[in-house]
């Protein structure tokens, strides 16, 4: 990934399709709708339904899950960093994030099929399954999502458009959540059961699908703060001048966004965020099958059902908010607009709590809670661009790379440690591996139902009341439009 003025980056096929100074409709389609959503798609599945079928389908045993999960956060941490300093490293005709993108068009794709491919049984079915999750987990999504996240910092300048890509990224990723939890529990439950054939052959059409997408991504697409760092020669650290900004070195990065408390006050709202959507996301199968009362579909074991009713509901409101979280942050700021959501979320989730497995209360707090949910998902890369193009005011560097692959590392690690404490949690109450979901909540101990019901409700529901209280002193935006324009005079 080194500076090349001719070969392939320079080529007709490595050329980006966009040509304009000023982010239009196909960029935002293609670019930031389209490419991430088929690139995600394997990650909102494995969000919904990987737990469930490691221990239900496979019978993984609990133990094992645990310890590999826990350790493959070690893994994917360190995979988000190094990415991070590759990105901030690479310089080319085509930027610093896309060539990683283009990148992730083979490893995606490769790495999201592996943990259908089980020919082994025993101790050798569990290190297959140990190292397909983290050749996902820690190596090809560690790829795409930070070199994915990095573009909408490195895209343009303009904050209101920055907040727009933001915006379709994230409803990207709320889509393949939507079809992690609607459509695929509804496939699992009436078609691929327990046959791997048919789970092969499923993931392998969404593996064509990540492929084809992630292409289309990176042809729409153009960092356009890169280029303007590269056309003025601007350093990056040391006053090094060329072609391309110098990097500056990974202490002084560190230094840049350890000092400075809206970047600690963002990530830590996102941590609580995102680390209690993994939680609520891993067991939202266990509290279908489990805690809820499965008959109002007529059969105590229809929980793909209300899994699926329970995501639509959670969908809607969030596809209905999308049409005003952007023009509402516009107008009263990103931090008001998302401690307002944080507040309303909280209310859905004790309503949800409250229902006591019933479905219409649950899916009423669940619907509110999804609405208020909305604003920080559609506006944290625009809120971590903010921050980003501060820090740089301040300290005369850019932190794009480190910055998101921080991010990265607390979206992808989500998953895998929500997951293992989920398991250590299910370990301890007795779970029953074997239980016949046929008898519905009888299935399941109290205990285990009372287990699942925090594990997906009340965890959520507290993080989002600390959310709000976090985001209340995040006020950055006051003074960015003034930090933008004389960045833009010390580039003269």
């Amino acid at each position: 990934m080194k500076n090349q003025e001719k070969g392939f980056w320079s080529s007709p096929l490595a050329a980006s399709l966009v040509k304009g100074d000023t982010v239009r409709l196909p960029e935002m389609l293609f670019g930031y709708f389209i490419g991430p959503f088929g690139a995600l798609l394997a990650s909102g599945i494995y969000t919904s339904i990987l737990q469930n079928y490691f221990t239900d389908v496979l019978k993984l045993d609990l133990n094992f899950l645990t310890g590999l999960q826990l350790f493959s956060t070690i893994l994917i941490v360190a995979a988000n960093l190094i990415v991070g300093q590759l990105i901030e490293r690479t310089h080319c005709l085509a930027g610093k994030a896309r060539p990683w993108i283009l990148l992730s068009a083979l490893t995606l794709s490769v790495a999201s099929v592996l943990m259908f491919i089980v020919p082994f049984e025993g101790v050798t079915r569990m290190v297959w399954i140990a190292i397909a999750y983290n050749l996902f987990y820690a190596v090809a999504y560690p790829i795409y999502n930070t070199a994915n996240s990095t573009l909408i910092p490195v895209s343009t300048r303009n904050s209101q458009q920055r907040s727009a890509l933001a915006s379709f990224t994230n409803v990207a990723g709320l889509g393949v959540m939507g079809v992690g939890s609607m459509i695929f529990p509804m496939l699992v439950s009436f078609a691929l059961k327990e046959d791997q054939g048919r789970w092969f052959l499923a993931m392998l059409a969404v593996a064509i699908f990540t492929a084809l997408t992630v292409l289309l991504q990176y042809k729409f697409t153009r960092e356009r703060v890169t280029e303007e760092l590269q056309a003025s020669g601007t350093p990056g650290a040391g006053g090094q001048t060329g072609q391309h900004a110098a990097t500056a070195p990974l202490a002084t990065q560190l230094q840049a966004i350890a000092s400075e408390k809206w970047w600690w006050i963002v990530i830590l709202f996102y941590l609580f965020f995102q680390w209690s959507g993994a939680m609520k996301n891993g067991s939202m199968a266990y509290f279908c099958k489990w805690v809820m009362d499965n008959t109002f579909f007529g059969s105590a074991d229809a929980w793909g059902a209300s899994q699926s009713l329970l995501a639509v509901l959670g969908a809607i409101p969030m596809a209905v908010a999308a049409l005003f979280v952007v023009p509402l942050s516009n107008r009263f700021s990103k931090r008001l607009v998302c401690m307002a959501g944080m507040l309303l979320g909280a209310v859905g989730g004790v309503i949800a709590g409250l229902g006591n497995g019933q479905i219409v209360p649950v899916a009423i707090g669940v619907a509110l809670k999804c609405f208020g949910s909305a604003p920080a998902c559609y506006l944290i890369l625009a809120m971590l661009a903010d921050v980003i193009d501060h820090i740089e005011y301040r300290r005369g560097i850019r932190t794009d790379g480190l910055t998101m692959s921080i991010y990265s590392s607390i979206m992808v690690a989500g998953t895998p440690v929500c997951n293992a404490i989920f398991s250590g949690i299910l370990n301890a109450v007795g779970y029953n591996q074997s239980a016949d979901v046929a008898l519905g909540t009888a299935a399941q101990s109290a205990a285990a139902q009372s287990a699942i019901t925090i594990s997906y409700i009340w965890v959520e529901t507290v993080c989002y009341a600390v959310c709000a209280l976090l985001i209340l002193f995040w006020t950055v935006e006051k003074n960015l439009p003034a930090e933008q324009a004389e960045i833009a005079r010390r580039k003269g």
